[in-house]
């Protein structure tokens, strides 16, 4: 049984990460930190687990951390675990910075721990053998991807993120979208971005070998625009990517799963580690200052 610590203490934090950890049978849930210590209380006592009011306490009481934060405090966690020798089960985006990200790889290297980012999609079954039969047929010449939320209405959990509505659709939801694009088309190596109304950003993506993809993203669409599309097209033809079928906290399970098993068979190369969270990082740093400075911008390797 391995012990959790879980960071956060928001709607995803005790919706899906807390519920997913409570009911998986190779977890245990160590206790909950949180930065306001009422609803770490509150959180804790939800899943009766201790509440902890230091978050280094929380992480040598544990052998792995769930943390479901934002971005830039997820930096710092992430750190401070893998440094102590605790395995990592983090949340996309991974950081708002390359700089910050490179930490993160450094102390999960340096001290050899697993670790897993959740990206939702990748954890669905049907979305991850997609990706894995498309990826092998290759021949593919570029893809679209659009993603369109509308998360700012009454009564929507996410609507009073700080973070969210600082950064926006390309920090929250352009993690999804690559997520979903590299695995077939490859690294990126050259962005370019547009703004749009109502909080819409556009990338014009080009990657190794030559493809191209476009990902258009909001998290303020109309009601009646809401919408998800992730198309390929190449030699093969037209391939859609299905949607995922579950909800999130099942998906989230998948990701503990897959964290227990590199935990057990010590490798650790899983597709979606802290490197690949990297590299997503990469493309939106990239795409934030194509967006600011109206240029193409490469990304470095």
């Amino acid at each position: 049984m391995v012990r959790f610590g879980l960071f956060g203490t928001g709607h995803w934090a005790a919706e899906t990460h807390g519920a997913a950890l409570d009911a998986h049978p190779r977890a245990a849930l160590a206790g909950v930190w949180g930065r306001d210590p009422e609803k770490a209380a509150a959180l804790a006592q939800r899943y009766d687990v201790p509440a902890f009011g230091d978050a280094d306490a929380l992480i040598e009481a544990c052998d792995a951390v769930a943390v479901a934060l934002p971005p830039g405090v997820q930096v710092e966690v992430a750190v401070r675990a893998a440094t102590a020798g605790r395995h990592l089960l983090l949340d996309k985006p991974l950081a708002l910075t390359v700089a910050d990200a490179d930490r993160v790889v450094d102390a999960a290297q340096g001290s050899g721990v697993a670790s897993v980012i959740f990206f939702t999609g990748r954890y669905q079954p049907e979305i991850s053998g997609f990706l894995a039969s498309t990826a092998a047929a290759g021949g593919w010449h570029t893809a679209k991807a659009v993603r369109f939320g509308s998360i700012f209405q009454p009564g929507n959990p996410y609507g009073a993120s700080p973070w969210r509505r600082q950064h926006g659709a390309l920090w929250d939801i352009g993690p999804h979208a690559l997520s979903l694009i590299l695995p077939v088309l490859g690294r990126v190596t050259r962005v370019a971005a547009m703004d749009g109304p109502s909080g819409l950003v556009h990338l014009l993506l080009t990657h190794d070998g030559g493809a191209t993809s476009t990902v258009s993203l909001t998290l303020d669409a109309p009601q009646e625009a809401v919408s998800r599309e992730f198309v390929f097209y190449g030699e093969n033809g037209i391939e859609t990517v299905p949607e995922g079928e579950g909800d999130a906290v099942t998906a989230f399970g998948v990701a503990i799963g897959q964290l227990l098993e590199e935990i057990e068979s010590g490798t650790r190369d899983h597709r979606c580690d802290v490197r690949f969270g990297r590299e997503v990082v990469a493309v939106l740093a990239a795409a934030e200052t194509a967006r600011a400075e109206s240029r193409t911008v490469d990304v470095p390797a």
